[in-house]
């Protein structure tokens, strides 16, 4: 599946864990369903066709998309966690967990895993708005987390992420359009891209530590001018 098709499905499922978005069980129609997740009509359908394999969502043709009725469902339990967690809360997973994930892909990453995150570098770089520079961020870190070449750690860092972009979908972006030239993250990240091209184990765990640090510091500050 393509980093757009991965991003557009994280997209997805963060937006459907936030259980109050679908009125009724139905999702909106795929135009609309688009537009507030930034992705496009094919990424968008490859990310419906996955979850309703996982029996997540179920189509009739003429009456729409509907979120599966069992108990078990996912999604369910992803809303609830959700539902439950706080930025703090996020912030304490991701950063006991993802700087082992950047570890493991020092040791573990193809080189079309380095390809990709390059790739979602130069992509955040030239993104001209907060929401297309968010889903460069997310297929970044997602991108690390494929690299470590573990299904089952991958498959724990999605269901993370889910929870992550319920809680923070609806952060303010209102102060400018995209992120400025000197934001954090930009070399932030590719610290973490160098020390996963070089192997070097400990300095991409410490360079993602860094980075999440760095992203809990201006999570905290932004809070507190709320406030």
């Amino acid at each position: 599946m393509s980093n757009g098709a991965n991003g557009a499905l994280t997209q997805l499922r963060a937006w459907l864990a936030q259980g109050e978005n679908v009125k009724g069980g139905r999702l909106p129609a795929e135009r609309e369903l688009c537009t507030r997740l930034g992705v496009s009509r094919g990424e968008l359908r490859k990310a419906l066709s996955i979850l309703e394999g996982e029996g997540t969502l179920w189509r009739q043709v003429g009456k729409g998309t509907f979120i599966g009725l069992k108990p078990a469902d996912e999604i369910t339990s992803l809303s609830a966690v959700a539902a439950r967690s706080s930025l703090g809360d996020v912030m304490s997973a991701r950063l006991k967990f993802e700087p082992m994930l950047a570890s493991e892909a020092a040791i573990n990453a193809t080189p079309l895993d380095l390809e990709q995150l390059r790739l979602c570098i130069d992509a955040s770089h030239s993104a001209l708005t907060w929401r297309e520079y968010e889903t460069c961020d997310n297929r970044f870190h997602r991108t690390v987390a494929q690299a470590a070449g573990n299904d089952l750690l991958l498959a724990m860092f999605d269901h993370m992420n889910a929870v992550r972009r319920a809680v923070v979908w609806d952060r303010d972006r209102t102060q400018m359009n995209r992120p400025p030239k000197s934001h954090h993250s930009f070399s932030e990240h590719d610290a973490i891209f160098d020390a996963i091209a070089c192997r070097d184990a400990t300095a991409a765990r410490g360079a993602m530590l860094k980075h999440l640090n760095s992203v809990q510091h201006a999570l905290v500050s932004v809070k507190e001018a709320a406030e």
